[in-house]
């Protein structure tokens, strides 16, 4: 017989998931997602990812507490009676909400746990420059990140993947992985493993903000190049240029490294003003292909310098 199962996720990450789970015909009871909120100069209300998926795809209870704690839900919740609950990219859940199935309550990390433990394991495999990451599926528990492992999947990390295109990639996977999981919970073929029993360098992945995404231009060029793809598209790495009279703040989408010999001090900006902007590093040169002004939609280099005649004037700050 098929669990009864409660889905909580929001973004986008999380729909692949819930697809999966309707495609594989498993019984999605009810999903949990955020509130509605108004977004945009005119306000319009935006429905998360999974409520307008949810809506889509027919499922009829559709929950949005603004907290978890607030007894009608959790009495909502219990009425549900579901065997498994499935939390993918969604908010930290009280103990008496994960601890409510008699299955458990299984999440979806988008790293091999127990490495890149926190908010933005894909962002920080790319900015260490691994070359494999992969998705876990693990029991919640009281600390974050850390219950008995079910099942993990590596995925190799290519040069040309940023942090967009790794997430689209660890999203399939990591769907096709939680079918796999519920699965094997139906038919009792799990080995549950505690993360500490597991080899692992143990790095972490903690929430990144705006400051932490300012480009160090002393660090190696591999360093940059990896930093500017791990936070691209979102949050976007970024940088100033002054011409001592203004400042100008950038965002950077896509670089590549040149191994040109060096002729200019480390921190030059280079360009003949139509088809190439590079900054020298203490070990090579760093290549701009795709930038952002402020204000600006995000463009080739080719456009930039289109656009922006005086660039020799300016520095890096």
């Amino acid at each position: 017989m098929s669990l009864r199962i409660v889905f909580m996720g929001t973004p986008d990450f999380a729909v692949a998931s819930l697809r999966k789970l309707l495609e594989a015909g498993m019984d999605v009871v009810a999903v949990i997602t955020a509130p509605d909120k108004p977004a945009g100069r005119g306000k319009k209300i935006q429905l998360s990812p999974v409520k307008q998926f949810a809506q889509q795809a027919g499922i009829s209870t559709i929950l949005q507490p603004a907290n978890l704690k607030d007894p009608d839900f959790i009495q909502t919740l219990q009425n549900l009676q579901a065997d498994l609950q499935i939390v993918v990219a969604f908010r930290m859940l009280p103990e008496i909400v994960w601890q409510m199935p008699p299955k458990g309550t299984v999440n979806l990390h988008a790293s091999l746990l127990p490495n890149y433990r926190g908010a933005a394991p894909i962002n920080w495999a790319l900015i260490n420059g691994e070359k494999e990451t992969g998705v876990t599926t693990f029991f919640i528990e009281k600390e974050i990140d850390t219950g008995q492992i079910l099942f993990r999947e590596k995925v190799p990390i290519t040069d040309d993947m940023d942090a967009g295109t790794l997430h689209d990639r660890l999203m399939l996977v990591g769907g096709d992985l939680l079918v796999t999981t519920i699965r094997s919970i139906e038919t009792g073929n799990i080995t549950p493993v505690e993360q500490d029993k597991l080899e692992s360098t143990r790095k972490s992945a903690p929430k990144i903000f705006k400051d932490n995404c300012r480009i160090d231009w002393t660090k190696t060029a591999p360093e940059v190049h990896n930093f500017v793809r791990g936070l691209s598209p979102y949050p976007a790495a970024w940088t100033e240029l002054s011409d001592n009279s203004q400042s100008i703040s950038l965002k950077i989408f896509r670089t590549h490294i040149e191994t040109e010999p060096l002729h200019f001090a480390p921190g030059q900006l280079i360009t003949d003003h139509k088809t190439y902007l590079k900054i020298t590093l203490t070990d090579g040169i760093i290549s701009i292909e795709e930038l952002q002004l402020a204000g600006k939609t995000r463009m080739t280099i080719v456009d930039f310098l289109r656009g922006f005649q005086n660039l020799n004037t300016y520095h890096l700050v």
